[in-house]
């Protein structure tokens, strides 16, 4: 009987004696094997070691945060999204400097789970979500600015799908948010990218890379097969991104609503390896500002919710006050900042009006419908500022409640003459002046030179710059000529003594004598204002950013305490006697000896973010949101309107 063949089997291999990856040797194409979700796979501990020479280095992550916050103008209340965050490099950099809203989202799972660790071992408790960059998982309006680090734009497939992330980026940003991405210089790659390469990653491992241009030549194809010297192959990968030139990725941001599109900078990094770059070898930098209206907010009316109708300038009509007389982007921006903060105040829901040409049917149809009007038309009926006091009127005859000073108010304070002589009355100090009426030809001028000229009626400063400041007789007709001249100004000239001391402004806000609050007084700080320019706050500190007035600031008061008393109680006694409501603005200034007197009462004062009454509010510790709410339930309690949620 023959007997049975054995076949001796081999001992099985064991993972340490098998490859880990099966090379695919030679391909004749590098774009046919690039899978449509890539990066779905590639972003993983292997990244961060072929990639790290410039992704994993705290000295460049830091170098260009510094950037990025010069770039932005960032502040550590800005809420941040660190998109395509990767390991939250950037995003935890941020939280280290004291940035306490920045979050990062990211697609790699095991990215974003490096991110989590590394800020459990930093104690930082900064958020980082798993998700994908075309469908972000944010409400509208929540941020103010999105970041876009590390070459992490353009690695879909398709350009709608790019076109879909800045739409993204889009809706999440706030109102005149902020967007910064960094990415390959295209233009540059395709005419000088390595077709070969290779490096070593460290004693172990190197990587062997090759490139070519896609077939429509709008990406850059890439291969790396990553080996080490016992193991073998680790990785066999394909990846593509398209490559954007500057003017293509500035049409991509304006096509969706992106302005203000700049490119502050190149990027290089200062690799410690410094072998082959790649993608990363030179980037630009490009940031833009969205320009959107907020989202309408969605929630439901609450019991007692009070709705009030907010009443502003017709942004569509000329503004006789504006350089260019028209509204421009700091005036929007101004708007937004004012909607975004209503957005968050809770007990009211928030209107707007500001088409004058249907104001009044529009006035007419909410009569017995609100609660109250906010009036912020500091601009005036039509824009018209001697039409200011016509809109009270117009709320005051429907019958509509409304903040801030009445018509007779703002007649009286608009003529800067009226006001000198109801404060002199009162024995409340002011310069000595003299009044110019129109026909005047000679001035026979009862004043020691040097003088200030200014319009007897305007506002904002209206008319007054360094040419405004006389030091002789001649300098008198210059000042009166370039008024009347450059400022198309035909009424009433007042010349006042040019007083030399502090230049100060007094807040209240609130109803004099029975509740109301003083904000701590500010001074004006002209110490970064070339000697030989006159020491005042005119026009130009208030509507010229290209001007040297443009540096002065507002810094707390120091005051000997009996000044500061003096000033309080002439400011309030001052504000009831014309009838200021609500708020109140009112400008001294002292002479050389330290004597405080007044230069003008501001009723309807400006109520934009960065002015004087949202500084001073500043300076007491209240946001700006605090102090708009401030001004409503000032006016709610003058009028004993029930407080919101209590209607």
């Amino acid at each position: 009987m023959a007997k049975k063949s054995v076949l001796k089997k081999s001992p099985p291999r064991t993972k340490r004696d098998r490859p880990l990856v099966r090379s695919l040797g030679p391909v004749r194409s590098l774009e046919e094997h690039v899978a449509q979700d890539w990066w779905h796979k590639i972003f993983n501990s292997l990244y961060l070691k072929t990639d790290g020479d410039v992704v994993d280095d705290s000295r460049i992550t830091a170098a260009e945060v510094d950037q990025v916050c010069q770039w932005l103008r960032l502040s550590g209340d800005h809420r941040i999204l660190d998109l395509c965050c990767g390991q939250g490099r950037h995003t935890l950099e941020l939280a280290k400097r004291g940035f306490v809203n920045v979050e990062g989202l990211d697609r790699s799972h095991y990215l974003i789970q490096r991110a989590r660790q590394r800020a459990k071992v930093l104690g930082l408790a900064t958020k980082f979500r798993e998700g994908d960059a075309r469908k972000l998982p944010y409400k509208n309006d929540e941020f103010d600015a999105v970041l876009v680090l590390g070459n992490s734009f353009g690695y879909f497939d398709t350009l709608e799908d790019d076109l879909r992330v800045i739409k993204e980026v889009a809706r999440v940003l706030k109102p005149w948010g902020r967007l910064l991405i960094d990415l390959a210089d295209g233009e540059y790659l395709k005419a000088n990218f390595q077709k070969r390469s290779w490096e070593w990653i460290d004693d172990n491992l190197f990587v062997c890379r090759e490139r070519s241009l896609s077939s429509d030549g709008e990406r850059m194809v890439s291969r790396e097969v990553v080996t080490h010297v016992s193991k073998g192959v680790l990785a066999d990968q394909f990846y593509a991104e398209r490559l954007y030139s500057r003017d293509r990725v500035s049409d991509l941001l304006g096509e969706t609503g992106f302005g203000d599109v700049s490119f502050p900078a190149e990027l290089s990094p200062d690799s410690a390896r410094a072998q082959d770059l790649g993608m990363m070898e030179k980037r630009f930098v490009v940031t833009g500002r969205i320009r959107k209206q907020w989202s309408p907010a969605k929630r439901k009316k609450a019991v007692g919710e009070r709705h009030v109708v907010v009443l502003l300038g017709d942004p569509g009509k000329p503004d006789p006050l504006k350089p260019l007389s028209v509204f421009d982007d700091d005036d929007f921006y101004t708007i937004d900042q004012m909607k975004g903060v209503f957005r968050e105040i809770d007990g009211y829901r928030f209107t707007y009006l500001t088409n004058h040409d249907t104001l009044i049917r529009d006035l007419l149809s909410i009569a017995g419908q609100t609660d109250l009007v906010l009036n912020l038309c500091d601009e005036g009926f039509r824009n018209d500022p001697r039409r200011e006091l016509h809109v009270p009127a117009l709320l005051e005859t429907l019958g509509i409640p409304y903040t801030g000073s009445g018509p007779q108010c703002l007649a009286f304070c608009y003529d800067k003459s009226l006001v000198r002589g109801i404060a002199k009355e009162m024995g409340i100090p002011v310069p000595e002046a003299h009044f110019i009426k129109p026909e005047d030809c000679s001035y026979d001028l009862p004043l020691r030179f040097p003088v200030l000229v200014k319009p007897n009626f305007g506002d904002s400063s209206f008319g007054i710059t360094a040419r405004s400041v006389a030091f002789d007789a001649e300098g008198l007709l210059d000042a009166i000529s370039d008024i009347r001249r450059n400022f198309g100004y035909e009424k009433p000239i007042i010349v006042e003594e040019f007083l030399t001391g502090s230049d100060l402004t007094v807040g209240i806000i609130g109803n004099p004598p029975s509740s109301y609050t003083v904000l701590p007084m500010a001074e004006e700080d002209y110490s970064d204002l070339p000697d030989d320019l006159p020491r005042i706050c005119g026009y130009e500190a208030k509507w010229r950013p290209d001007s040297p007035y443009w540096r002065i600031r507002s810094i707390p008061a120091a005051l000997p305490p009996q000044t500061q008393k003096d000033l309080i109680e002439w400011s309030t006694v001052l504000a009831e006697r014309l009838e200021c409501r609500d708020y109140t603005r009112l400008d001294w200034r002292l002479d050389a000896a330290g004597q405080p007197k007044l230069l003008e009462v501001n009723p309807n004062p400006g109520w934009c973010w960065d002015g004087h009454l949202a500084k001073m509010a500043a300076m007491a510790g209240m946001s700006y949101a605090e102090m708009l709410t401030a001004i409503l339930r000032a006016a709610e309690e003058r009028l004993a309107l029930p407080a919101a949620g209590q209607m």
